[in-house]
């Protein structure tokens, strides 16, 4: 195979400078999809890219695609990528970092001039952490088929900004962009990532190889009561939302306990209505998300949601909607040995890993086979500003990446 080395300072400079797009005063970033800041960074890489002479594709859902082309064009690309978006006041990383080595993958694979049969892709997945709109993931999911675009392209963020004007806004920002159709053939696809946990940074490796990815279900769960006077209303007589709720979040918590510290419940948003200092409140909107890494243990722990929240209602009434489910995957053997082995070539100390975590690559890996490494982050701080990662890290991976690029590609 031909010897492909990547320019670690080159990489560097393009973190830093993403990193002022949506920067917070704590070294953070707060770059929530298609924001302005969000579409900034798109502009920036897209620049960079089209001074390669790559082409530029957009598709409907905000997927942004740079395509260096191969000597058979009749082949689907080969493609690697990540997302620009982050949490609210979260981490620089996080995404970026995958992107950006793969954009050093080509970069590295340009200027040494190699010519690739299929052609390479990077792909900047639109909305992959989902705090504006939902799901989370959503670019990659509606790419895939998971979601259908009439699915999400109505929704209006917390301030009612519709997504669809976003989408309007970013292709208006990269009018150089063809339009790529969504579901267009893929032949493979990496994905980098930093791991968001602490197996890297204890074992002293560099690279995780990872082997699949933890299922999920996610519900939105409505207690409906009344509202009423705080003062008058006895609490005998009362229909409170909240009272209701809270039992529910405590059964929920008890019934879901794991001495095996395999299961992750969590409630991530907690809404009280209406709000008032001296209202009993009349309705409750939380949420409940559930992992495991086995598929069986999630359908059956995940379908006594229903039945422990309505035993726990009381004089409420509750409404439960599962909105997104997907399964345990495990990512193909040739991908993680291709992947391996590029590690081992290079010296870096790896191993296989489990992502408890969800990825862009999960919902590609439907399209096309796919794979995913990890790169460790101090302390496993993640979605949050201290998060951070090491910059001979992040070469790494992007030495990795570009090596199973090429050989997925194949030269002429």
């Amino acid at each position: 195979m031909t010897d492909i080395m990547i320019d670690a300072d080159r990489l560097w400079s393009r973190q830093t400078a993403t990193d002022k797009f949506g920067a917070t005063a704590n070294g953070g970033a707060h770059r929530m999809a298609l924001t302005p800041e969000d579409i900034a960074s798109h502009r920036l890489i897209a620049d960079i890219c089209l001074a390669r002479g790559w082409a530029l594709e957009l598709d409907d859902i905000g997927n942004m695609f740079a395509i260096r082309a191969g000597t058979d064009e009749g082949l689907p690309p080969v493609a690697s990528g990540s997302h620009t978006d982050s949490q609210p006041m979260a981490g620089r990383f996080d995404g970026m970092s995958g992107t950006l080595a793969a954009l050093e993958a080509m970069e590295a694979i340009d200027d040494a001039g190699v010519r690739t049969k299929a052609p390479l892709m990077l792909a900047v997945w639109n909305n992959e952490e989902g705090p504006r709109f939902t799901p989370a993931c959503m670019g990659s999911a509606v790419y895939a088929g998971v979601r259908s675009l009439d699915e999400v392209i109505d929704q209006v963020d917390a301030d009612g900004i519709s997504l669809q004007g976003c989408i309007d806004d970013l292709v208006t920002a990269i009018p150089e962009a063809t339009a790529r159709k969504l579901g267009a053939p893929i032949g493979a696809f990496l994905e980098s990532h930093i791991e968001q946990g602490i197996e890297l940074e204890t074992s002293g490796h560099v690279i995780g190889v990872v082997t699949g990815m933890q299922g999920y279900r996610r519900w939105t769960i409505d207690v409906t009561g009344e509202d009423a006077h705080s003062g008058t209303m006895p609490i005998s007589r009362r229909k409170d939302a909240f009272v209701a709720a809270t039992d529910m979040a405590v059964a929920l918590r008890t019934a879901f306990a794991d001495d095996t510290d395999e299961m992750r419940f969590t409630i991530g948003r907690f809404e009280v209505r209406p709000g008032g200092i001296s209202v009993v409140p009349g309705h409750v909107h939380f949420t409940v998300d559930m992992r495991h890494p086995s598929s069986a243990t999630l359908r059956q722990q995940g379908n006594r949601i229903g039945e422990i929240c309505r035993e726990h209602a009381g004089p409420c009434t509750v409404d439960i909607n599962e909105f997104i489910t997907s399964e345990t995957l495990e990512f193909p053997e040739d991908v993680r040995a291709r992947l391996k082995a590029a590690a081992d070539r290079h010296g870096y100390a790896n191993q296989p890993i489990f992502s408890r975590a969800s990825h862009d690559a999960r919902h590609i890996s439907r399209l096309c086979p796919a794979g995913m490494i990890f790169i460790p982050c101090k302390d496993g701080i993640s979605h949050n500003e201290a998060e951070s990662a090491e910059k001979e890290h992040c070469a790494a991976a992007a030495q990795v990446i570009a090596d199973v690029m090429l050989e997925l590609a194949g030269t002429d």
